[in-house]
């Protein structure tokens, strides 16, 4: 039974391991783009003026939006606002193009534009276009490694169950068949004072028996990102499982009832106000018939937090309101997919073991290719 479990796990290790490496490097420098990207790019993501006094108000969000509008090529427009409750930080309007003949997948990228504006003065510090910018050529990588959305995401999606199938495969093989003490410990532990031929086998089972729980979620949650079907299977399936109602403090909300005329600033002002803990916030623009909705990030006790106000464009009435904390388990998971797969769920800990984790696999098709090397039979 296990020579077939290791041919198997052999030969699919072979096929995609370049690709698994691949997507795992660009995780491992993924992982910490949020703090990276105000090192690399402060010019763009701190507010290069004189810092804006505490008491000091942002220009409405209609006055901001259109600003970011007429720095923007006719074609596109404003579909989504990043801003941050931080009086150092820039505002950064995302837009979208609006031919639909002109598809967002040019040269085998997704991309689109970003302005960078400081919100108290108007000012536009930066507009970029992440077609060229080094963190979403990273990102692309990962996703699709550059081969477009329909060939290259279609290969790492199925490359991720693969790798799946490899770790569970890897366990069966790596199980000892006796528990004894000093098998056990040579199995869980690296012993770097042998050869490097058992060194490499020992990197090898040992980094991959440590990882393996953290392998499997972060390969899971992937899946979620690849396969819309198997998000809905697995939010169905964990929703029946009900692990709370809907907070009363929440529901006694829906009452409110904004400016028609003016819901968008108001909507917002409303989220601020009832969210001062709040340190990014994330508006996505809809048309006049749909529900305008204000996306509000929190993070408590370094816990991603996320909270969601819905309301009608037309009435200005609060329809809704969605938060983490009290969403049954399926929709409370899906919520923290991105921070489960990045290791930002719980902030820096978690974001090292996830640049770890990541890292150790990358290694694993390296050093699995060795140890299929070292077994082959030397020629005279």
């Amino acid at each position: 039974m296990k020579k077939s479990i290791l041919w198997l796990h052999k030969w699919l290790g072979l096929i995609v391991g370049l690709i698994i490496f691949v997507v795992s490097i660009t995780g491992c420098i993924y992982v910490f783009y949020d703090d990276l990207k105000t090192i690399v790019y402060p010019e763009r993501y701190s507010i290069q003026e004189n810092k804006m006094p505490v008491s000091k108000q942002a220009l409405p969000l209609t006055d901001l939006i259109e600003i970011a509008n007429k720095n923007l090529p006719t074609n596109e427009k404003v579909t989504r606002v990043d801003l941050y409750l931080d009086k150092d930080r820039t505002w950064i309007f995302r837009a979208n193009k609006t031919d639909k003949e002109k598809t967002l997948y040019h040269n085998y990228m997704v991309y689109y534009k970003r302005v960078f504006i400081n919100p108290y003065s108007g000012k536009v510090q930066f507009v970029e276009n992440t077609k060229y910018e080094f963190f979403q050529v990273v990102l692309q990588l990962h996703q699709t490694l550059l081969l477009g959305k329909n060939v290259g995401h279609t290969i790492v999606a199925l490359s991720t169950v693969i790798f799946i199938i490899l770790t569970i495969s890897g366990l069966v093989l790596w199980w000892p068949k006796k528990w004894k003490k000093k098998l056990v410990k040579k199995a869980v532990w690296v012993n770097f004072s042998v050869k490097w031929k058992r060194l490499v086998y020992d990197l090898h089972n040992v980094l991959g028996f440590q990882t393996f729980v953290f392998v499997l979620i972060i390969a899971f949650t992937g899946l979620i990102f690849s396969y819309p079907s198997f998000k809905k299977f697995t939010t169905k399936t964990l929703n029946s499982i009900t692990i709370s109602e809907n907070d009363k403090d929440l529901s006694l909300e829906k009452n409110v009832i904004l400016n028609p005329n003016n819901i968008l600033n108001e909507s917002l002002l409303y989220a601020m106000e009832k969210n001062p803990e709040a340190n990014m916030m994330s508006v996505r623009l809809r048309d006049k018939d749909e529900d305008q909705d204000i996306q509000v990030r929190l993070e408590k006790n370094k816990t991603s937090v996320f909270r969601w106000y819905y309301f009608d464009q037309n009435s200005g009435k609060l329809l809704n309101i969605k938060s983490s904390e009290n969403q049954k388990l399926g929709d409370e998971l899906i919520g923290m997919n991105y921070d489960l797969h990045t290791g930002g769920i719980w902030g820096y800990p978690t974001k090292i073991l996830a640049f770890i984790v990541s890292l150790i696999c990358a290694s694993l098709p390296i050093t699995g290719a060795i140890v299929w090397w070292n077994k082959q039979p030397k020629r005279r």
